[in-house]
């Protein structure tokens, strides 16, 4: 999973997928539903919310990689989210694979902002136990 997730887009893909949608566009005004799930898949999330919206038939796999595509970017409550509402739909184990790793990362992330927020709390504390110390050694020699 995490190997997917890592995973770059070609720029040589991405350029395929911007070609094809503009033709598209420029022929006619209007872009089919798979060039814009290829290139949303390029680009990232906010076509893919667009098209979850406009296109109820392909809702599934948009939910999918909405799940996927927020994941690959760290937004782990989002993608929670997306994997939620994707089981709910349907049960899947590919789904439910995603959502386990977005659970791991998550507490990962938690443990890594509790970790540093100790950190800190400490040196703050540090920081106070000197003034202190300090505060009361001038008293002293002012006696």
């Amino acid at each position: 999973m995490e190997e997917l997730l890592n995973e770059i887009v070609p720029q040589e893909e991405l350029e395929k997928f911007e070609k094809k949608y503009a033709h598209e566009l420029e022929l006619d005004g209007e872009v089919t539903i798979e060039t814009k799930f290829e290139y949303a898949m390029c680009l990232g999330i906010m076509i893919l919310e667009d098209l979850s919206r406009i296109h109820a038939e392909g809702r599934r796999d948009y939910i999918y990689y909405l799940a996927f595509g927020n994941a690959r970017i760290k937004n782990y409550s989002e993608g929670l989210k997306y994997c939620r509402a994707f089981l709910e739909i349907e049960s899947n184990e590919q789904v439910r694979s995603l959502e386990e790793y977005i659970k791991k990362q998550n507490d990962k992330e938690m443990a890594k902002g509790m970790a540093v927020a100790g950190g800190a709390a400490l040196v703050l504390g540090g920081i106070l136990g000197l003034g202190i110390a300090l505060a009361k050694n001038r008293q002293k020699r002012e006696k």
